[in-house]
Parts: C-alpha cells; structure tokens; sequence
C-alpha cells in the first residue's frame, strides 16, 4: 500500500522575531504568512510564548482570521499548556495543538514529555481539546521512552505525536540514532496514533529521517527554512537596491 506523501507546515515564529526587534511591522508577518498558505505548504505552525518574544497572542487571532481564507490550509499551534495557552486554543480552534514540556522561558523546545510523570495533566487537556474538534498531538522524545512510558502515552491517548528530531539532526548519518526514530514511530502506530516530526529539520537531513520513517504524517519546520530563504534572497535582494542607487546616479540632473 502506498504511504501518503508527508506534509510540510512552516513555522513563522522567526519572522515574528525579526519582526519584533524594531518594535514594527517589517517584516509583515501577515504578508508572509499570506506567501506560505498560498504555496503548497500544508499551513502554517505558531508558538506563542508567555513573554510574546516572537508570536504575539494578537498575532495568533490574525493568523486564524487570515487562515479563513484558506480553507484547505491547517493551523498548527505549539505550546506549553498553561491555563492561558488553552484559552487560547479553545478560542480559535485550530486543526492542531501540539503541546510541548518546555518551560515558559525556554529558548526553544528541547525536550519529549515524561508521559508518566505529566500523565494525569496531559490526560486531561488532551481530552478536553478533542471534545472540541482540535488534533493533538505531543512532542515527544525517543530516547526516554520505554514500557511504562508507551503505557501512559496510550492511556493519555492523543491523536499524534510529535518526534523531537534534535538527536538526530545532530548526527544525521548515525544508522543507529535513525533505527531509534523508526522504532519509535512504529511503536507509537500500533497505539494507533499517528506521527509528526520536527526541530532542527533542514535540507540536509530531512530526505534520510523521511526514507527512514516514511509513516510521518509532517513536519514543522522554521528556522532552517527562513535561514535558507534569507541566504537564497539575499543576493537578489542587494541587487535591486544596487539597481535602485544607479538609476538615481545615472539621471540627466548629476
């Protein structure tokens, strides 16, 4: 049987960040965001945090008002689930919620669940945003997981897990950390629960992970993709400022 091919949702959280650094509205996050879903990205990935360093809350309920009008496009919405960041999540609805263990102030995601020691918290969140329609999916880490821990993911009970790809991206080309992924996600399919995958993801490493697990249902990729299109753009870009200060230094009145 043929697999079906594995979606890519682009995380915006850096433009968001560049963005924020002069305290303006360039980049326009919407504009770019507009740029994503008209591509054939399957939507769009958010992580607000509490100090709003990057995706704002505001920014959250624009984006879903914008997704509007992208019917076939999906909101995925990362986060810690604090009290505030559930509001949140029940108040737009998005396809899917993928709920990460990372402290408020965390730099970025770099953990899986202890699904034994947050289960009664994941268990409960995790059902009260499937009553309401939302995916969820947690991040989650194989190289903490073991018997007990398979025990509580099936008791808790989500509709997918996230892989935390930060091991492998690290050493992509070791056959053994690959084998640990591929028996992860097989392990989680037969909780009949599906898998994503993501963190550290880039044009080197994404092919092998993907021949590797071909079961992955997406993967969330943001920094490496906005890294590459800056590096991409960047010559193009100076270039058409260069053609910008010729065409002023070659009029008749110089």
């Amino acid at each position: 049987m043929k697999l079906e091919k594995t979606k890519l949702s682009v995380n915006i959280n850096k433009i968001a960040t560049l963005r924020n650094a002069r305290g303006k509205n360039t980049p326009d996050l919407i504009y770019f965001a507009k740029i994503i879903l008209k591509s054939k990205a399957c939507g769009l990935t958010a992580h607000p945090r509490p100090d709003e360093r990057h995706i704002r809350y505001t920014d959250i309920l624009e984006l879903n008002q914008l997704l509007k009008n992208y019917p076939n496009k999906e909101f995925n919405i990362e986060g810690y689930p604090s009290d505030n960041f559930i509001d949140l999540i029940k108040q737009v609805k998005p396809q899917q919620c993928t709920l990460v263990p990372d402290s408020p102030e965390a730099l970025t995601s770099n953990a899986g669940w202890s699904f034994i020691k947050h289960k009664p918290l994941l268990k409960q969140i995790t059902q009260e945003l499937k009553s309401s329609q939302i995916r969820v999916s947690l991040f989650l880490d194989p190289f903490i997981m073991n018997k007990k821990q398979y025990t509580a993911l099936r008791e808790i009970s989500p509709n997918r897990i996230e892989l935390y790809t930060s091991a492998y991206a690290e050493n992509y080309k070791n056959q053994s950390i690959l084998h640990q992924y591929k028996q992860c996600a097989n392990q989680v399919n037969q909780l009949n629960m599906q898998v994503n995958a993501g963190h550290d993801l880039n044009q080197q490493n994404l092919s092998e992970l993907l021949k590797t697990v071909p079961q992955i249902k997406e993967v969330s990729i943001g920094q490496a993709l906005i890294a590459t299109a800056l590096e991409e753009g960047i010559l193009n870009t100076i270039n058409k400022y260069i053609k910008i200060i010729d065409k002023v230094f070659e009029a008749d009145f110089l």
